[in-house]
């Protein structure tokens, strides 16, 4: 009898990106509305979700399968810390949006290398060992860091607005998507793009959402923005529970 090894992890199909969506748009305008809306400031509002991030992922290492409510809260609160910490390299140290960007981009090279050396692959859907989930959160922490900064650049430091970059990105996203359909592009190359872009998209459309209009927004604010993307949140996971429990519940080949 032989026993597959279990993925600790989601598989990338079209569910996940629904959810990493409204998750990265959620840290975007959640992030402000601790930091700017409630007045908590980045240093703080940082501590709080690295804290929630840690404890979660912990959890998440000790439990070992993939539990979606463990898993996206854990994504979430990396999502949000990464926001905080984005502004704070970008605005309290004075780093800039590209200065930013181009530290991230090195400490993501950094840990998909270390990575890459340690387990063979970075291919998320292999991901079956505690040291492998462990880098594979630090890498998403950073790459949904790297994600705002890179969006804060194109919607301020190259002036095109969140409206613009959006449309941007997500052209990008429709180029990669078509790549991955249609052609024999590396496969894991294409999901570290995708999931870079998917993070400045999610900026760009939350600061859309929140920003007033005299700065190109929509003016919906924080709090509410916040409870929208936390209500598809909420919905997506449920949907995405009831799949993961029916395959669970799926006979394993045995041989």
């Amino acid at each position: 009898m032989s026993t597959a090894v279990e993925n600790r992890v989601p598989h990338i199909v079209l569910l996940y990106w629904v959810i990493k969506i409204a998750a990265t748009t959620l840290g975007e305008t959640a992030a402000d509305m601790f930091s700017m809306t409630l007045e908590l400031g980045y240093s703080q509002t940082i501590a709080i979700f690295m804290a929630l991030f840690t404890a979660s992922m912990v959890t998440k290492l000790v439990r070992g399968r993939y539990h979606p409510a463990l898993y996206w809260s854990t994504f979430t609160a990396s999502a949000i810390a990464g926001t905080a910490i984005s502004d704070f390299l970008d605005r309290t140290l004075e780093l800039g949006y590209a200065g930013g960007s181009l530290l991230l981009v090195v400490l993501l090279i950094a840990v998909l290398v270390g990575w890459y050396r340690r387990e063979g692959s970075i291919d998320v859907d292999h991901v079956t060992t505690a040291p492998a989930e462990t880098l594979y959160w630090i890498a998403f922490l950073l790459a949904n860091t790297l994600g705002t900064a890179a969006g804060d650049f194109l919607a301020d430091d190259l002036q095109l607005g969140f409206v613009v970059s959006a449309a941007l990105i997500a052209a990008a996203l429709v180029a990669l998507a078509l790549l991955h359909s249609f052609t024999k592009a590396p496969r894991v190359v294409l999901f570290w793009l995708a999931f870079v872009l998917t993070r400045p998209f999610g900026a760009t459309f939350g600061d859309l959402l929140t920003k007033p209009a005299a700065k190109g927004g929509l003016d919906f604010g924080t709090v509410g923005s916040s409870a929208v993307f936390a209500a598809i949140l909420v919905v997506a996971l449920l949907r995405e529970t009831q799949l993961e429990r029916a395959r669970t519940d799926e006979p394993q080949p045995t041989g």
